[in-house]
């Protein structure tokens, strides 16, 4: 094989597939209210994939902040609103949802991001859809 083709080789499985496997994702969320009559499922995209992190070997020699490790996350983002029906006059029927435009690797940011390790069951209707 010649130097050029490996080069290539290895740099395509070191950059290229890393750098694709952070994005936009399609993703449901099921929302309600409890005054409303109905639940409302919302299509949107939500930032997912595998980021490449490093893990120290001298954990006990380093601060807390150098060791956590990147996640994927949201580089752009907006927020879009939806009307859940079968609400009464004196409830808000709206609901606010991030819509995920671009993703990138990095810190986990509390703000706008759920950051915990194990991901809990909650995204269902107990409600009729509608």
């Amino acid at each position: 094989m010649s130097p050029f083709f490996v080069m290539s080789l290895l740099f395509g499985l070191t950059f290229g597939q890393t750098a694709s496997l952070c994005a936009p994702s399609e993703y449901i969320i099921h929302v309600e209210k409890r005054e409303c009559a109905y639940c409302l499922a919302i299509n949107t995209t939500i930032c997912a994939g595998f980021c490449m992190t490093r893990d120290s070997n001298g954990k006990k020699l380093l601060l807390k902040s150098a060791l956590s490790q990147n996640v994927c996350t949201y580089k752009e983002m907006l927020y879009q609103t939806a009307l859940i029906p079968g609400c009464p006059h004196h409830t808000i029927p709206y609901y606010s949802y991030p819509v995920a435009v671009s993703c990138k690797c990095g810190k986990c940011n509390t703000d706008y991001s759920d950051c915990v390790h194990e991901k809990v069951r909650t995204n269902y209707c107990t409600k009729p859809q509608k």
